[in-house]
C-alpha cells in the first residue's frame, strides 16, 4: 500500500524537503523590501544584496535602516535606501509609498515582509484590527500602489510573505474586528493571511499578460522576532522554549531569492509557496466568492475606491 500524505499535512512534508536555489544575479535590478530590518526580510535584503540587486527598504525604524543600509553597501558595493513608515498606519504607508513612486522610475521586485502577531485585540486610530492592518491591508496598499510602476518595468515579481499560519482561518467578511467572536492570536493571524492569499490570487488573474507576477509564500519555521510586541511571558517562551524548534531565518531568504530570480519561474503566477515548493493552500483560501468580498473590502478599507464605490 502506497503510504500517502494526507493533502492537509503535506506542508510539514514539504517543510522537510531539499529546497531549490538560484544562483542567477540580480544585477541591476531594483527590489522594494517591506520589514527589512529584522527576520525574514532582513535575510531577503542580506541574499538580494549578496546577488547584487539595489534596495529600496520600506520599514518603520529609521535607525535599524541606516544599521542595514550601512551593512550591505559597504560588504556588497550596491545602493540601498529607506522609506520609514508604521504599517499600523495606512496614511504613512501611501506616503512612504507615492515617494518611491515619484523617485524610482522602475521597480523589479516588490517583497512584502512586514508583519506581525497579537495575543490581544488591537484597533489602530482608524478602527481596524491592528494584525489585519499590518499583515493584509499594508501590503494589499503597498502592492496596489506599486503596480503601475511593476508593469512599466515588466518583467517584474510580487512575492508577499505569507504563512503556514493561513490555515488557522478565522477569516470573516462581516466580522474583521472580531466584535461578534472571541478574539484569539492564532485565528486573526491566520484570517490576515487568509485575505492575503485569496487577493494574491485576485491580482494573479487582474495581472494577466502584464508580465508581472505575484506569488505567496511561507518562509520556513524559523527564528523571528515576529510576537515581541506581546507580553513578558509570551516573549520569554518565544526565545527560551519556540526557538528551539525552529530553524535559521537564512533559509527563508533562500527561498524568497529563488521565488525573485528564478528564470524558471518567469511565467508562475498566483502560486503558494512552502518555501521554494509549490503548495495547495488550504480550502478556506481557494474561496472564490470570498476572494471578491475581501478583495472589494480591502479596496474600501485602504481608500482605494470610496465605500459603496
Amino acid at each position: 500500500m502506497i503510504n500517502k500524505c494526507p493533502e492537509q499535512l503535506l506542508f510539514i512534508k514539504n517543510s522537510r524537503t531539499v529546497q531549490k536555489k538560484s544562483d542567477e544575479s540580480m544585477d541591476g535590478k531594483i527590489c522594494v523590501v517591506s520589514g527589512a530590518t529584522s527576520g525574514v526580510g532582513y535575510e531577503a535584503v542580506k541574499k538580494l544584496a549578496a546577488g547584487k540587486a539595489d534596495i529600496v527598504m520600506l520599514v518603520r525604524n529609521e535607525k535599524k535602516a541606516k544599521a542595514v543600509k550601512k551593512e550591505l553597501e559597504k560588504k556588497h558595493s550596491i545602493f540601498v535606501d529607506y522609506f520609514i513608515a508604521d504599517f499600523s498606519d495606512l496614511k504613512q504607508v501611501e506616503k512612504a509609498v507615492r515617494a518611491i513612486v515619484d523617485k524610482y522610475p522602475r521597480v523589479d521586485v516588490l517583497i512584502n515582509s512586514a508583519g506581525i502577531h497579537s495575543t490581544k485585540k488591537i484597533l489602530n486610530k482608524d478602527g481596524y484590527e491592528m494584525v489585519f492592518c499590518v499583515n493584509h491591508l499594508a501590503s494589499f496598499l503597498i502592492t496596489n500602489l506599486l503596480l503601475n510602476r511593476l508593469i512599466e518595468s515588466s518583467p517584474s515579481r510580487i512575492i508577499q510573505v505569507n504563512s503556514e499560519g493561513h490555515r488557522f482561518n478565522g477569516l470573516k467578511t462581516n466580522d474583521l474586528n472580531w466584535e461578534k467572536r472571541i478574539y484569539t492570536g492564532l485565528r486573526s493571524y491566520g484570517a490576515s493571511k487568509t485575505a492575503q492569499l485569496l487577493t494574491v490570487r485576485q491580482l494573479a488573474e487582474n495581472l494577466k499578460d502584464t508580465g508581472v507576477t505575484i506569488n505567496a509564500m511561507h518562509p520556513g519555521g524559523v527564528k523571528t522576532n515576529i510576537g515581541n510586541n506581546n507580553g513578558r511571558l509570551y516573549r520569554w517562551f518565544l526565545h527560551h522554549v519556540t526557538w528551539h524548534f525552529l530553524k535559521d531565518p537564512e533559509i527563508s531568504g533562500e527561498a524568497i531569492y529563488y521565488l525573485a530570480s528564478a528564470s524558471e519561474l518567469s511565467n508562475i503566477s498566483g502560486k503558494f509557496f512552502n518555501l521554494t515548493i509549490e503548495e495547495k493552500p488550504a480550502k478556506h483560501a481557494l474561496d472564490s466568492k470570498k476572494q471578491e468580498e475581501i478583495w472589494n473590502l480591502s479596496l474600501e478599507m485602504t481608500g482605494l475606491i470610496q465605500k459603496g464605490g
